[in-house]
């Protein structure tokens, strides 16, 4: 009797602290209870002071004041203040100098010229196919008629991710090498990555006014942080064996840092650079908003018009340069470490050496012959056929379709049947019961630290006074979210057991995934008209590459052994999936919803130019008429609502911050 006694006591645990164990055991069933506690005590204080409805007036802080005497002190003073002219005056000169440089050298190159190099360099660093593939890409932008505009595109690239790869060494030396720097970078760059391209424009625009000095450094703020955060990755990242031989050889900081760190992290500095460019021709791109010139501004006056064929004459160039760029930097990664191919007489600083002499004379005779700027001649226009073809399709496809309706029809049953109602539900929720809600998704897959941050993000929209407008802003978010995460989980599925699938999807995917977003207004635009239904259809094609890719990955990455034990075990196609793929799979589909979210509202903001109206509109509202009031207020809920988003799909733990 008194072993069975004691058998009890042990299983159920000390006297007394049996419910305390329990909760232990289960986390989740704790944060609920905490939250539990939390909305009982808070709710009835906070609607018996603020009452239930939308954000209250009394938590409002009204900015246009304050933020208007800023605007009107920058415009009397940038003419005269010491500060504009001999710091930012110094830094805009240098700024402008410099793209001015480099757009004059490309054009002593000729047409010839630049096609060489940029065809020498791809075959130097991946081969004669993408050799092939620039040379022809560059081509076709002279065929098109957008020589000019794609060298100025080009040449603010090239100063920009310059400066971005400096700033981003920079700051990942420092925090690759001081742990007290990368824990207080870490959270500056994770912000600043989750925050769309549209917020960076008007704090800009304040300092350096319009034109390509505002854009550049909008530009290289949006660029910067990639390059950073993996330069501080692969360097905290170094073999420790390695850096022990090395320090035990009695080398100085500096000798372990160039022999061994950099070294080391040349992979995670590749790919960095890799996404630096990528995020700068993005960006240059849409800081043609703000006086960028080059495609950019041809596609924005194209888009403002509604000129569909001279809106893809100016994307297809940008599409190009983005391919050629992300697969020349791709491949560059992909050789480190790599055994050399090749005849050895090309190998190393020799080929380099014979494809600049070959650039240099094919420069030559192409000045010689006067090519110095892609003969008119040769022109192929392209927006004639193209607006012919979009007549057609507003005739046929845009109403009147038998039986399946037309875009237009879609587009309309899309507002009415899930973004009007999705944008009442939560403009009707009281305010505490949204931040309840926020509370609850972030904490549940992260630490009350996510979720408090979560809530003081979401709480900041309503002191900030744009509560309606950000509810509105979230039902394009979420509604935009839903569809792509059903259909990029279905193709990731299909691609996920299909080899064959896979392949065929791997081109468009990377095509898509490396065209800029504002490229992705030109073709809703023509099917769909203007409204919030085409800003989320573009936000589902910008965002749906990267779910599909992140979740095929997820799914093919699951343990063999797993996959084989439950095949073993008699279970159908359909039961592996639900319950041994998904659930080993789960970072990798958190991840695809995070990146999800984050790449929907970038796009759903630029749908401020097509008609997505809320913080989008408020932000171009503010860009177009010079209110610095409004275009920052919503910028700045815009931040805030990033945030918040992000914490709530970013999955944290406390062993996954320790082990960070």
């Amino acid at each position: 009797m008194a072993t069975a006694q004691a058998t009890t006591r042990t299983a159920s645990g000390p006297p007394g602290k049996g419910a305390l164990a329990a909760l232990r055991e289960r986390p989740a069933l704790a944060k609920i209870l905490a939250l539990l506690v939390v909305a009982a005590v808070a709710v009835p204080l906070a609607h018996a002071r603020w009452g239930g409805g939308v954000w209250p007036g009394a938590l409002t802080v009204d900015l246009s004041g304050p933020l208007g005497e800023v605007n009107d002190w920058i415009i009397g003073n940038r003419d005269s203040h010491p500060l504009f002219l001999y710091f930012f005056g110094h830094i805009s000169n240098a700024v402008v100098l410099s793209v001015r440089g480099v757009y004059l050298a490309l054009l002593a190159l000729g047409w010839a010229g630049v096609t060489a190099v940029a065809a020498l360099v791809a075959w130097r660093t991946a081969g004669w196919r993408l050799a092939l593939t620039a040379g022809l890409s560059f081509l076709l932008c002279g065929l098109l008629g957008m020589w000019v505009p794609t060298m100025q595109t080009l040449a603010l690239m090239v100063v920009a991710v310059l400066v971005s790869v400096v700033l981003g060494l920079l700051l990942g030396l420092a925090g690759g090498l001081s742990d007290r720097t990368f824990r207080v970078l870490r959270p500056v760059l994770d912000t600043m990555q989750v925050l769309p391209a549209f917020a960076y424009l008007l704090p800009v625009v304040l300092v350096f006014g319009i034109g390509v000095p505002g854009a550049v450094l909008a530009t290289v703020v949006y660029a910067a942080p990639p390059m950073a955060r993996l330069t501080a990755l692969g360097l905290r990242g170094a073999d420790p064996g390695v850096m022990e031989a090395v320090a035990s050889l009695g080398a100085t900081g500096r000798q372990r840092l160039l022999s061994a760190r950099l070294p080391l992290a040349r992979k995670e500095l590749l790919l960095g650079l890799n996404q630096t460019i990528m995020m700068a021709l993005s960006m240059a791109v849409i800081a043609s908003v703000i006086g960028a010139g080059g495609l950019g501004d041809r596609v924005y006056q194209a888009l403002s018009s509604v000129d569909v064929g001279a809106a893809l004459a100016a994307g297809i160039p940008i599409v190009l340069l983005a391919v050629v760029l992300d697969r020349t930097t791709e491949a560059a990664g992909r050789r480190i470490g790599a055994e050399p191919t090749g005849p050895a007489a090309l190998r190393g600083a020799r080929g380099w050496g014979l494809a600049a002499l070959i650039a240099a004379a094919v420069a030559v005779v192409g000045r010689f012959t006067g090519g110095r700027i892609w003969p008119e001649g040769t022109v192929v226009p392209i927006a004639e056929p193209v607006n012919t073809a979009k007549d057609w399709m507003v005739d046929h496809l845009y109403t009147g379709v038998p039986v399946i309706g037309g875009t237009a029809d879609w587009a309309a049953h899309f507002t009415n049947w899930v973004l009007n109602p999705l944008r009442d539900g939560l403009q009707g929720l009281p305010w505490w019961a949204v931040l309840l809600i926020v509370a609850a998704l972030a904490w549940t897959i992260g630490t009350w630290r996510t979720a408090a941050t979560a809530v003081l993000a979401m709480a900041a929209i309503g002191v900030l006074g744009v509560w309606d407008l950000s509810m509105d802003t979230l039902s394009q978010v979420v509604a935009a979210v839903a569809v792509t995460l059903v259909l990029g989980f279905g193709i990731a599925v299909g691609a996920a057991r299909s080899r064959r699938l896979e392949r065929l999807l791997r081109p468009v995917l990377d095509v898509f995934q490396t065209m800029p977003q504002f490229v992705y207004l030109i073709p809703v635009v023509a099917l769909f008209g203007v409204g919030r239904a085409p800003a989320a259809a573009a936000a589902v094609v910008y965002a749906l590459p990267a779910v599909v890719r992140i979740t095929t990955q997820g799914l093919r990455g699951v343990d063999p052994a797993a996959m084989e034990c439950a095949r073993s075990l008699g279970a159908t196609s359909g039961q592996r999936l639900r319950q041994v793929q998904i659930p080993l799979a789960r970072p990798a589909l958190l991840l695809a919803v995070n990146q999800g979210v984050v790449l929907v509202l970038a796009v759903v903001i630029i749908g401020g130019l097509v008609g997505s109206g809320a913080l989008g509109y408020e932000v171009v509202f503010g860009l177009a008429q010079g209110d610095l009031a409004t275009g920052l207020v919503a910028g700045a809920a815009i931040v805030c609502l990033g945030l918040m988003l992000d914490r709530v799909t970013q999955p944290t733990t406390r062993r996954q911050r320790k082990e960070s």
